[in-house]
């Protein structure tokens, strides 16, 4: 009975989604669109993120891509793609799990699709990001605090 008191007092309400922060850079144009195109990719992801009142949390997802021809940066676009979550009635793990995957696994669907219009504005091929598990990052994230000794990965 307790229980079920408790689910019925858990929310979860998305209020805002927004592009944070976005950057693009094409250091080696226009020589760089001459050379053949035998691209390497680079895809860093990361989360961060705070808490706000009456139980709002931000959360934002970084991601970076940078993109070298032939040892050269083609180019590097940035999204820093946040989100507004009211969460009320989790416990600390529930909230800690809810912000570290499922709040990042609902924004980068926006971040992807601002990538791939950068890159495609700024005169490249598009970047298709393949999906990513938040839920296993989390995890992993998890695992190795455990494993150092440290605390928990922050809730915000």
């Amino acid at each position: 009975m307790a229980e079920e008191t408790q689910q019925a007092t858990q929310n979860l309400a998305i209020q805002k989604i927004y592009t944070k922060d976005i950057s693009f850079e094409s250091p080696n144009s226009p020589f760089g669109f001459q050379d053949d195109w035998q691209p390497e990719i680079n895809v860093d992801l990361n989360t961060d993120g705070q808490g706000l009142e009456n139980d709002n949390y931000e959360v934002v997802l970084k991601i970076t891509i940078t993109k070298k021809n032939k040892d050269k940066t083609a180019f590097l676009a940035e999204v820093h793609q946040a989100g507004i979550f009211h969460l009320t009635g989790f416990d600390e793990e529930q909230r800690g799990f809810i912000l570290g995957s499922f709040c990042p696994g609902t924004l980068f669907p926006y971040a992807r699709e601002v990538i791939s219009s950068l890159v495609t504005d700024g005169g490249y091929p598009p970047v298709l990001l393949q999906p990513v598990n938040f839920e296993a990052l989390y995890q992993q994230r998890l695992a190795e605090a455990n494993a150092d000794g440290e605390e928990k990965p922050a809730t915000h």
